[in-house]
């Protein structure tokens, strides 16, 4: 077994030992058959038995071994020299400690006087065959080489057949240390260099390899390491030397010059060549070193492990290719120059031996010289390279293709490091690309590309372009900036053109979807693209004050109305989500609430809702997002409507106990004032019979609570007609104006517009609008004289007797119960009257704990506290009225400054 050690640094994989087996006549000085025991550089603590045998002629005082390897030798001989060669002698050696041996020589002595008698010596020779050695502690002492020596003699004891008789083991150092042949260190070295050289040339080695690997082990250990090693550098660096030589037959060229590239190409093939030479050099060199390093592999972990100054046989080996070979200038530049080359026109589409760059960066990653010979030339050659391709390509392509390329460069360069690229090449060669192809080009990809993709929902190409600038620094933030920009712009076209005041909710909605899965799958959910949007849907909505909110909330009149057929019930649910997402953005929400409020109203009061529980979820999602103070209201609309039906059920009753003649049926639907938009009261002149019943149900009402007032709203009235027509029985359901006008006709077959109104006494523009809806619209059960859309003054109207409909029952459009202008401006100027008082509340709350305030600080903070957005005149206004009504005053020596009278 070989002496263990340490390898060197960078030994190359395949590197394998030279195991010489064991011969117990590889020491000609020797007589006796020995057993070594190998020194371990790691000691251990366990406890180790060995046996020692040996077979001995001559006499034992005279023990010789190889001084590589520590012996511990027992001799057992007669008196009269006559040894028998079968007879072995089996000793037992247990060690108590770790212990290293080297070139001890045993000797036995006995402390009484006749330990020197040929009886005594007999008698102790029998009984060291039958007893056992035992070492119980040993002194060791340690040489500056490392090894170890014993200090002092060993003194152990023997267990003797007989008590009270002790032996003692003394172990002693060579006297005289063994020599080596005449002219062995010379004819040996012969020996190796001529290995070396059939190494280097490629023949036949005559010599065993154990052979030579023991002539090393054997110079080594008679201190002829040095000369050795140097020895061997010198035959190494002579062999190397001799290699230069075929590089110069070659034809340089200097460094790449891209003004003429046609005759750099020219000289491709000559360069590609070179470069398979060098890396046939430079492998044939590393198949050399393994070889003869596994041949000196004791010289190198034994001599040059112990001297740091010394490289390894392998590090001298590169050392000695780099000083020789590769730091030749010329062979350098060609190399750099050729591995660069092959590069570039792989980034040109050709095709390359990858295998024959790997190996040759692989070189000068080993010789160290990957740093400055190659990555920093390289790296200039690539920031070069896409610096020219990036301003050319943004000139020629369109944005998506560009950033494909772009991707598909990095893709192309992520290869490149995995291949054959040192990974030290990877964060600046990457960066470099990066910078190129994407820092320098972020607003102009931005500018040119943004708008079109967000435009037509490109969601892959916005997905790469996300992925790619948040590669760059700065660039997700550049991204963010035209983000909203593209939101600000495309939604203030949708906001402030007036003509697209019928589709604006639906288009704010689908935009809102459309940017929200741009940011799911394309931003990939980013919170600064989120709160981005957020705050460029609140900026663009509100720059048309008031408009968004009212739309919003005839929007969700339109989907809450009896009818709407468009969506189920869950996909309605979805819809009022949406809704409440867009009505966060605005701040008129008053607006919204008049408006709300006004339509809800018309859907309670004609039965025209949907579905109550729809109602209910959104009036739940308003007082979410409003606070209680906001819904209160609504919400006493809904306990109104349901008061009533339990009043109407108390209603019949009494009816039925009365036994109150006639066939009309009424209901009646109790409001209470404050809840309930204003209504302005209409008095029209209603039948007898339905006097008669409002007077039954007034006196049954007030007789239940007292102290309240009754106001009939005719407006909000409406009836279900029976009526006779040629075809048929038909049911109309109109308003209570459509009803008064319709019962006039059993009275008479033709009447004047003038008549009509003297008769019912409904206002003229209300009237018109209800002989339109009944002589002009779709169900035409009054016939017009003349004919016409519009009713004017002198038409006249007979019954159309004539009137045909599928269907039994006929709803008539209430034209009477859509908003008017009028209405519209009417509920507009009550927001207006209510943000009045808030106005007036904020200023006062903030002059009562403030007591003095400047102008300036008094209307900022107003601003602050306000939730709609106040002009500047108005809030003069208020700030005057407030000071009219002796709430606040003016300084006497400061105007601009207000006092608080309390």
């Amino acid at each position: 077994m070989f002496p263990t050690g340490f390898s060197s640094p960078n030994p190359p994989a395949a590197a394998q030992e030279v195991r010489p087996a064991t011969d117990g006549n590889t020491s000609s000085s020797s007589s006796c058959k020995k057993r070594k025991l190998n020194n371990s550089s790691n000691s251990n603590s366990e406890k180790e038995e060995f046996d020692s045998i040996s077979s001995c002629t001559s006499s034992p005082s005279k023990n010789t071994s190889s001084s590589s390897s520590s012996v511990i030798t027992t001799s057992s001989c007669s008196s009269s020299g006559v040894a028998s060669s079968n007879h072995h002698l089996q000793k037992k050696l247990r060690f108590e400690d770790s212990v290293d041996f080297i070139g001890l020589d045993v000797k036995m002595a006995e402390e009484s006087s006749s330990s020197s008698s040929p009886a005594a010596s007999s008698q102790h020779q029998q009984q060291l065959k039958n007893k056992s050695l035992l070492i119980s502690s040993v002194a060791v002492g340690h040489h500056a080489n490392g090894l170890t020596k014993a200090a002092s003699s060993t003194v152990s004891s023997f267990a003797n057949s007989k008590p009270g008789s002790a032996k003692k083991l003394v172990i002693k150092n060579f006297k005289d240390k063994p020599k080596l042949p005449e002219n062995y260190t010379d004819e040996t070295w012969q020996k190796l260099k001529e290995a070396v050289e059939a190494i280097q040339n490629s023949t036949s080695i005559k010599y065993n390899l154990e052979e030579l690997y023991q002539a090393v082990e054997n110079l080594c250990s008679y201190k002829i390491s040095a000369n050795l090693y140097k020895q061997l550098r010198q035959i190494c660096e002579d062999h190397i030397k001799a290699q230069i030589h075929q590089f110069r037959e070659y034809p340089f060229f200097s460094s790449i010059n891209h003004d003429f590239l046609n005759d750099f190409f020219m000289d491709s093939l000559d360069s590609v060549l070179f470069l398979k030479k060098i890396d046939k050099c430079w492998q044939d060199h590393c198949r050399q070193m393994i070889m003869i390093r596994s041949i000196f592999l004791f010289l190198d972990r034994t001599y040059v492990l112990q001297n740091s100054m010394l490289p390894s046989i392998w590090d001298m080996g590169l050392e000695l290719f780099r000083t020789h070979i590769i730091s030749d200038q010329k062979v350098q530049n060609k190399t750099i120059d050729g591995i660069l080359l092959l590069i570039e026109r792989e980034r040109n589409g050709e095709a390359i031996d990858r295998s024959l760059l790997r190996s040759l960066l692989s070189m000068l990653s080993d010789l160290q010289i990957y740093q400055d010979s190659f990555e920093h030339r390289f790296l200039e050659e690539t920031n070069r390279l896409y610096a020219a391709e990036g301003q050319r390509l943004m000139q020629e392509r369109e944005v998506p293709e560009y950033l494909h390329h772009v991707n598909k460069r990095l893709e192309e360069e992520a290869d490149r490091i995995i291949t054959y690229l040192d990974q030290s090449t990877q964060k600046p060669l990457i960066a470099t690309v990066e910078k190129q192809l994407l820092g320098e080009h972020l607003t102009a990809i931005l500018q040119k590309g943004l708008n079109h993709l967000l435009d037509e929902n490109r969601i892959q190409d916005l997905s790469l372009l996300y992925q790619l600038f948040s590669r760059v620094r700065g660039g997700v933030q550049v991204l963010l900036q035209h983000w909203i920009e593209y939101i600000k712009a495309f939604g203030s076209t949708i906001v402030i053109n007036p003509e697209k005041d019928k589709t604006m909710v639906q288009e704010l909605l689908d935009f809102k979807d459309k940017v929200d899965h741009i940011i799911d799958v394309c931003f990939l959910k980013n919170e600064k693209f989120v709160n981005a949007m957020k705050e460029a849907f609140e900026t663009f909505i509100n720059k048309r004050p008031n408009k968004p909110a009212e739309l919003i909330a005839k929007y969700v009149d339109s989907k809450l109305r009896a009818g709407n057929k468009e969506a189920t019930d869950e996909e309605l649910e979805k819809m009022l989500d949406k809704i409440m997402i867009i009505f966060r953005f605005i701040y008129g929400k008053d607006v919204f609430e008049a408006f709300y409020k006004k339509d809800l109203a018309k859907r309670l009061l004609v039965g025209k809702s949907a579905s109550v529980d729809a109602e209910k979820s959104m009036l739940s999602k308003l007082k979410h997002e409003c606070g209680a103070a906001f819904t209160s209201k609504l919400e006493g609309m809904f306990k109104d409507m349901e008061l009533s039906k339990d009043i109407m059920i108390q209603f019949k009753q009494y009816m039925q106990n009365q036994n109150v003649p006639g066939n009309i049926e009424l209901t009646v639907n109790i409001l209470t004032m404050g809840y309930w938009p204003t209504y302005v009261p209409m008095e029209v002149h209603l039948p007898p019979e339905m006097v008669k019943l409002q007077e039954i149900f007034k006196t049954f009402y007030l007789g239940k609570h007292s102290g309240r007032k009754l106001q009939w709203q005719s407006t909000l009235g409406h009836c279900v007609l029976k009526a006779e027509f040629k075809e048929g029985k038909k049911e109309l359901q109109v308003s209570l104006f459509q009803t008064l006008v319709l019962l006039m006709f059993n009275e008479g077959e033709e009447f004047s517009l003038e008549e009509i109104k003297q008769a019912t006494g409904i206002e003229d523009g209300e009237l018109r609008r209800t002989l339109q809806s009944l002589a002009c619209g779709k169900a035409r059960v009054l016939t017009k004289s003349p004919k016409g859309k519009d009713v004017e003054d002198g038409d006249k109207f007979t019954c159309n007797d004539d009137f045909r409909h599928k269907l039994f029952r006929i709803k008539i459009n209430q034209i009477q119960m859509k908003e008017t202008v009028e209405e519209q401006a009417s509920t507009t100027e009550r927001v207006f009257q209510d943000r009045q008082y808030q106005i007036d509340a904020a200023i006062v709350r903030i002059m009562k704990m403030r007591k003095t305030l400047s102008h300036n600080l008094l209307v900022s903070e107003v601003y602050n506290q306000l939730k709609f957005p106040v002009k500047p005149a108005d809030l003069k206004k208020r700030i005057e009225s407030l000071i009219d009504r002796d709430y606040m005053e003016r300084d006497k020596e400061n105007p601009n400054q207000y006092n608080y009278i309390a």
